[in-house]
């Protein structure tokens, strides 16, 4: 498998209202395969979802270079979708409206569009809920929903932006289920930041630790473990243990 995305030494320096330079990202190298499930973890503040945007074209880099299927980035792309801790859903649009929003903007005939929403929100567990509007569905249908849209499109990479942050514990493992389930049947590289540690080892092949402010990749662990994973495994403690002693020292430089 190619390399779908490639980073070289990116720099990313935001300019404030006064002057200041403020220094996200520093010397950033890495590349994501076209089958990888890439968890980017770190502290607040080390740079995540700037460097997520930053791949994805909605923001440029200072320095470096940032290439996608072999191209430079320059704009945003469109063989990406995103999902944001936001459910980010339009309270006008029904469920599947929303779903098919992205296919409508493309020029998808709306009876084509509809068949290919109403399939992927089946495969979501939102069948009976297509013609719904977003305020009559619980924050776990809404955030199903919203992953259900950024895959309507059939994306070669899915960027995600602590999808699950805002879910209570129970709903937040069972949407770590489903998604590991769908990209276990339909290959496609992601790109997933989070702030847990577990989480990331749950779903990521491999897990990127970010360093505190200007954001550096501090370690890069490959998870050699076999899918579905099991979280009280002695392997998979052994690795949140490692990886907890590594963010502890990282944040303590």
């Amino acid at each position: 498998m190619g390399d779908l995305i490639t980073i070289r030494n990116l720099y990313k320096v935001f300019i404030t209202e006064t002057g200041q330079e403020v220094k996200a990202l520093e010397d950033i190298n890495l590349t994501v395969g076209e089958d990888d499930f890439v968890c980017v973890i770190g502290p607040s503040g080390s740079g995540k979802s700037t460097l997520l945007r930053l791949m994805e074209g909605l923001l440029p880099p200072t320095a470096g270079e940032i290439r996608a299927m072999g191209k430079v980035v320059t704009r945003p792309l469109p063989e990406a979708s995103m999902v944001f801790q936001e459910y980010s859903l339009m309270p006008w649009r029904k469920i599947i409206d929303n779903v098919a929003f992205g296919l409508e903007v493309r020029g998808v005939p709306k009876k084509r569009r509809h068949e290919i929403a109403s399939n992927i929100l089946r495969r979501f567990g939102l069948r009976d809920f297509m013609f719904s509007y977003p305020y009559e569905l619980s924050g776990g249908m809404q955030q199903r929903a919203a992953i259900a849209r950024a895959l309507a499109t059939s994306p070669l990479i899915l960027f995600m932006d602590e999808p699950f942050g805002a879910l209570d514990a129970f709903t937040r493992f069972q949407m770590q289920q489903e998604l590991m389930e769908f990209w276990l049947e339909e290959t496609r590289a992601v790109v997933f930041v989070t702030h847990s540690v577990e989480e990331a080892i749950y779903l990521g092949k491999r897990v990127v630790l970010m360093s505190p402010r200007p954001g550096k990749i501090a370690q890069e662990y490959h998870i050699d473990l076999p899918y579905p994973r099991d979280r009280f495994d002695s392997n998979f403690r052994s690795y949140f243990e490692q990886i907890m002693d590594h963010m502890n020292r990282v944040n303590e430089k």
